[in-house]
């Protein structure tokens, strides 16, 4: 009975203990919980602080790198900027030397035109002293000499007409070769700053080459770093290389046709490859040129097979291949060249000469125009000289010559070749001339003729080969029909500016016009 009382009272006291040890347990998981949910928090806090910081210093970074690559390419940019003023100032300022060139030799001419008009006027009064002193001495013959008035007048005007002749023809003949050397002279002047002027008109297909890119960004590579890109390409090949606001377009200038073309396939091996450094620069333009040495190697062959001449000097081969990339007024030269040999052979086989010959002869006459931009002369010189040196005959060197009249014909053949090379030039399409300029120039062809005292009808034909003139028979002879010719011809010399040369015909017909009845 007592272990019982024992027993329940240790229940009834371990009753409450237990609750509260239970909850006094619970309570401190509750707090430790508690406890590390904060740390937990705290720490995730810390993490995302530092995550953030980090963030927020990469983002500076490459802001500052963002920065840093603008301020370098903005500077390349006007590195560049300034690069293309300094050209520019240096290409007025030698513009600007030669207009002042000019202006002076303008006012030396002007001078001379001042001091011929002078030596003129002083003519003329000299022909009035002349004048003057026949009145004197016919006044003086009459009275001591048994002669008439009428013949002795006849005789003084023979002998003085005939000094005088003799003085005007000695300074007319100096004054002219003065005149035409130094005509000559402002006309290569003028031609020269002219050509210099208007290149970018004037030689839009003939010394301009358009090179297509894939891209805009690619013209930055084209580029290359403070430009080191395209002044490697402009000094390997010799061409100029312009890039301009154009979209997707490099433009490459130069009169040499080959340099110009080995430039052309040299840019865009290396736009394909993409590999674009003065190294690999070097390297394709090297291996480009080979390759064009060949091409134009074998262009000459196919020529020279298809025209059927044989026997030719390997280099006067070559210099035909680089004749397909010659141009003049629009017209291939090799295209040029094989119609002048097809047409030289066909008029020497009607005349009976040596059809091969004459082939050869053709096919030659235009060879000066493949080294003319690197030798001095004229094309038909150079050529001659080209074909003196690679042991051609005296008639096939002659012909070259006198192919452009700047020499005398020597053979039957060179007079064919001028005419073959006229044909050739100017067969309608040959050469290329706009419709409005063809037609402007046929109508001022019709209008000179018009101009003059006589003439009822005037055609331009023959695509403005030829003009012919009808006049008015009672009011203009035989004989002034042929004066009015020849001064019609001086009229478009002086006039008009034309390829080839232009026919002039005057036609004058007298109908007798009688009725049976």
């Amino acid at each position: 009975m007592t272990n019982m009382i024992i027993i329940i009272g240790i229940a009834v006291i371990a009753l409450p203990a237990g609750y509260f040890i239970r909850k006094y347990v619970a309570e401190k998981k509750l707090q430790d919980a508690e406890t590390m949910a904060k740390h937990i928090l705290e720490q995730a806090k810390k993490e995302a602080q530092d995550k953030r910081r980090e963030m927020e210093l990469e983002a500076k970074d490459l802001l500052y790198k963002m920065r840093h690559d603008f301020d370098r390419e903005t500077q390349d940019r006007r590195q560049e900027t300034a690069n293309i003023e300094k050209r520019l100032a240096q290409k007025e300022e030698n513009i600007d030397r030669r207009v002042e060139f000019l202006e002076n030799k303008e006012k030396e001419i002007e001078q001379r035109q001042e001091n011929i008009k002078k030596q003129e006027d002083n003519i003329k009064a000299k022909d009035a002293q002349l004048n003057s002193l026949i009145a004197e001495e016919k006044e003086r013959l009459q009275k001591i000499s048994s002669l008439s008035a009428e013949e002795a007048k006849r005789i003084l005007l023979s002998r003085l007409n005939e000094e005088l002749n003799n003085e005007k023809a000695v300074f007319i003949k100096k004054q002219e070769e003065e005149l035409r050397s130094l005509a000559e002279k402002k006309a290569q002047e003028i031609l020269s700053v002219a050509i210099q002027k208007c290149a970018v008109e004037h030689t839009v297909e003939s010394t301009v080459s358009v090179v297509n890119l894939p891209s805009d960004e690619m013209k930055g590579r084209v580029i290359g770093r403070e430009g080191r890109n395209i002044r490697a390409l402009e000094m390997a090949t010799g061409v100029d290389v312009i890039i301009d606001d154009t979209p997707e377009a490099v433009t490459l200038s130069c009169f040499d046709p080959v340099r110009r073309e080995i430039a052309r396939l040299s840019l865009e091996k290396l736009i394909s490859d993409g590999r674009i450094h003065p190294g690999r620069i070097e390297e394709l333009v090297e291996k480009t040129k080979k390759e064009m040495d060949e091409k134009i190697k074998e262009e000459g062959e196919r020529v020279v097979f298809e025209v059927g001449v044989s026997g030719l000097h390997p280099e006067i081969v070559r210099l035909l291949g680089r004749l397909k990339y010659r141009t003049s007024f629009g017209q291939n030269a090799q295209q040029h060249s094989k119609e002048v040999a097809f047409l030289l052979g066909a008029m020497a086989s009607e005349l009976g000469l040596d059809f091969k010959l004459a082939r050869r002869i053709g096919l030659l006459h235009d060879i000066g125009k493949a080294v003319d931009h690197q030798v001095e002369g004229t094309h038909a010189k150079i050529g001659a000289a080209l074909a003196k040196k690679f042991n051609e005959s005296d008639t096939v060197v002659s012909a070259i010559e006198a192919h452009h009249e700047e020499s005398e014909p020597k053979s039957f053949y060179a007079v064919l070749a001028v005419a073959a090379d006229a044909i050739s030039a100017s067969r309608p399409g040959a050469r290329r001339e706009t419709l409005e300029t063809y037609v402007k120039r046929l109508d001022k062809l019709e209008s000179i003729a018009n101009l003059f005292k006589g003439v009822e009808k005037s055609f331009a034909i023959q695509a403005g080969r030829e003009i012919r003139i009808i006049v008015q028979p009672e009011k203009i002879s035989d004989g002034e029909a042929v004066n009015m010719s020849r001064e019609i011809r001086k009229k478009i010399e002086e006039g008009m500016e034309y390829p080839g040369q232009i026919k002039v015909t005057v036609i004058r017909e007298t109908r007798a016009i009688e009725y049976a009845k």
